[in-house]
């Protein structure tokens, strides 16, 4: 064991390095760039801007008051979970497209500030207001309350209820549903038209959805949730889309989905010209389809994706209105195996594909539609990197450039005339360090580049990269934490997630301080993490491999990595162990049960152990129904392969779950019980998916290194 163990603050404390401008945003005139960050290192952030011309930052919007999570709302604790936010204080913002105003929502209402000089102004008080939106031509602000959409002047005045007869529990106007927001990357519910006259909202019904209910078992008082939780191969929300003016008469005119309702409303966009489309998923997600709107809500379908697994979905959809390509729009596909971007008319012709090849476009950044140019980030240089890159509309066979060339990762943020953009680099050995750039002259101004003085206070190792064939040739990328004091054949500990939509192995700074992985390391163990077939980043043709036998390939994709390295003499054999949340929980029970030979000992925190209890749009994507797939599903369960476990187990659950259920451990424990397999459980009465709680967190990772020491060293 090392003389130099990570204490255990330094796990669950904000990691070293990773306090730096986030949520960077252009002003409308381009002429400063706006980001949230915090000047001490905390989890409490405040709104800051960089001037462009002169290179000076200084704080535009602080917010005073509460700084925890204590009192808020369970409307605002879930937009939390699905958004994935442990910051506070300012945690969200945006500008007026046209004008130089700033809409911020903190708890005690929204606020409004018209210019970087000017006074913050409360607007609206209270915390009942969701998704507060600006309208674009910066008059106007829309929210959600009690499930109806409410618009008011930018000054707080003339409130106005502009949809209605969602009073009964169960039905909302205006707010995406569960399955949108997590699991479709979709969080608006409404959307406001160009000339800020309508709005385009989703109605949810779910009241055909029986009642999930979560009892808070560690409260001193008796307090329940209620949720209606589509499970797979159950009845999901009936979703509908309508737009409403904003004057009176508030009447609705609901856009024809077509004759199915049992379908996903998966994105919406207004075009510039007035014109609302939505892209639209059927139950099985094999095609997705693209339709424009006319006024009256007739539908004309403008394309069709099919596919004979999935079909992803992606927000690399743009429009173009001037220029050369006026009246075209640009659509991602993988339709070839790999994500990649197209030319279309508007009428739905196809004139050509922009990029090929194999690797994937990760996203849009910005199109020059004058000038013909796309800018994007994607894979081509390295699937564990993500760079910036040009490519032109009007060449035939054009290759992309790359713009971006430290190795690494790169966010861009490009301002709206497609001259300057911030990046947001950062690798393994590198913390995240921000600069300004422009593309069109030698630019670079440094906006964020201050050094962590805990990186060099705590123990880090560099993790170092490593990639290997497995069984049917194909290669997978991981990465190893070595202790400093390295000697053979040490215990072995895997990090895993390996679930789809999720990649690991990173050159990024985030990768690095991996926390738990570093203070486990620091206690003499060797940290293993790689992406195995089914992760994201690779293609579908890679990602697919799971496709309705979830909990196979991943397994053996994982033992195989613990043989290379035991055929590198970096491992024993018979002291691995595995641990791995949410997904990643799922794997580690199913590598103990799968592979006993290989996995000793697991922690499994957050665990789905069968498929048909959770989410329909999720597990459907990836299995279909319990119906059509019964073997599938059935092999897919923890519970059917408890009989084989032999290592030591540990679960870790938090009580107060709404993604996945608690009832996922329990079911798992009885099928335990039956089998007299010994087990260890952590609970957490207060927690979601994920601990929040410093105590809890704390304690939950002493246990965790506690128990890998007692059964693996």
């Amino acid at each position: 064991m090392s003389d130099h163990i990570i204490e255990l603050e330094d796990v669950v404390s904000r990691p070293p390095g990773w306090s730096f401008p986030d949520s960077i945003q252009f002003s409308p005139d381009n002429k400063r760039v706006s980001y949230l960050m915090s000047e001490d290192r905390s989890l409490t952030r405040q709104l800051y801007s960089f001037e462009v011309e002169t290179g000076s930052s200084a704080l535009l919007i602080k917010q005073s008051g509460n700084d925890s999570e204590e009192g808020l709302s369970l409307e605002e604790q879930l937009r939390r979970e699905r958004l994935r936010v442990s910051e506070l204080g300012i945690t969200q913002y945006s500008w007026s497209s046209v004008e130089d105003t700033i809409i911020v929502p903190l708890r005690g209402g929204i606020y409004v500030q018209k210019g970087a000089d000017a006074q913050l102004m409360h607007v609206y008080k209270g915390s009942d207001a969701q998704d507060p939106k600006l309208s674009p031509d910066g008059k106007l602000i829309a929210f959600v309350r009690g499930g109806e959409v409410f618009v008011m002047d930018i000054d707080g005045d003339d409130i106005r209820q502009i949809t209605s007869g969602c009073s009964e529990s169960g039905k909302t106007n205006g707010l995406a549903d569960y399955l949108a927001q997590e699991e479709m990357n979709r969080l608006d519910g409404f959307w406001w038209s160009p000339d800020s006259k309508k709005i385009a909202f989703e109605q949810v019904d779910e009241q055909h959805i029986p009642i999930f209910k979560i009892v808070h078992q560690g409260k001193d008082d008796v307090q329940t949730e209620d949720h209606r939780y589509p499970f797979a191969g159950e009845a999901n929300p009936i979703v509908k889309l309508g737009v409403v003016p904003i004057t009176e008469p508030f009447d609705v005119t609901w856009m024809d989905l077509g004759q199915e309702q049992d379908i996903y409303l998966a994105r919406v966009n207004w075009l510039p010209d007035g014109t609302l489309t939505a892209q639209v998923q059927d139950r099985q997600q094999k095609t997705l389809e693209l339709h424009k709107f006319d006024p009256n809500g007739s539908s004309t379908l403008i394309l069709k994706e099919e596919s004979d697994t999935w079909i992803n979905l992606n927000d690399l959809f743009r429009t173009i209105s001037v220029g050369k390509y006026s009246n075209h729009f640009v659509w991602g596909s993988e339709r070839s195996g790999y994500q990649h971007l197209y030319l279309y008319k508007n009428d739905g012709t196809l004139i050509k594909q922009i990029t090929n090849g194999e690797w994937m476009v990760d996203e849009i950044c910005g199109l020059d539609a004058r000038s013909n140019v796309i800018y994007f980030t994607s894979t081509q240089q390295d699937v564990r990197e993500k760079h910036f890159y040009s490519i032109q509309l009007d060449e035939t066979n054009s290759e992309p450039i790359r713009i971006t060339t430290e190795s690494g990762w790169h966010n861009i943020v490009l301002d709206h005339s497609c001259d300057y953009y911030t990046d947001t680099f950062s690798n393994i050995s590198t913390p995240p360090r921000v600069t300004l750039h422009s593309i069109k002259r030698a630019v670079t101004k440094t906006i964020f580049d201050q050094l962590d003085p805990k990186i060099h206070s705590i123990p880090l190792v560099t993790p170092e990269f490593i990639s290997f064939e497995n069984k049917s040739g194909i290669t997978l990328h991981g990465a190893i934490f070595k202790p400093n004091h390295i000697k053979k054949s040490l215990p072995t500990i895997v990090y895993v997630y390996g679930g789809p939509h999720v990649q690991l192995v990173q050159n990024t700074w985030r990768f690095t301080i991996n926390m738990r992985a570093q203070r486990l390391c620091s206690m003499g163990f060797l940290l293993f993490v790689m992406d195995n077939s089914g992760s994201s980043r690779r293609g579908l043709h890679f990602e697919k491999q799971i496709y309705r036998r979830m909990g196979n390939v991943e397994v053996q994709d994982q033992a195989e990595g613990i043989q290379h390295l035991i055929k590198r003499g970096l491992t024993d054999p018979s002291r691995v162990g595995i641990y791995g949340w949410s997904y990643g929980g799922y794997m580690s029970l199913m590598a103990l049960a799968k592979a006993p030979e290989t996995f000793k000992v697991a922690v499994s925190g957050a665990p789905v152990t069968h498929w048909d209890g959770y989410d329909t749009h999720y597990t459907e994507r990836y299995m279909g129904t319990p119906k059509e797939n019964q073997e599938g599903y059935k092999d897919g369960s923890v519970m059917q392969h408890v009989g084989n476990m032999k290592g030591k187990l540990m679960l870790v659950h938090g009580m107060i779950d709404e993604n996945v259920h608690f009832r996922h451990t329990a079911r798992l424990i009885k099928a335990l019980n039956r089998e007299r397999k010994p087990y260890d459980l952590f609970l957490l009465p207060d927690d979601r998916h994920r601990p929040r709680s410093e105590s809890d967190m704390l304690y939950m990772e002493d246990r965790i290194a506690n128990y890998f020491v007692e059964n693996l060293q």
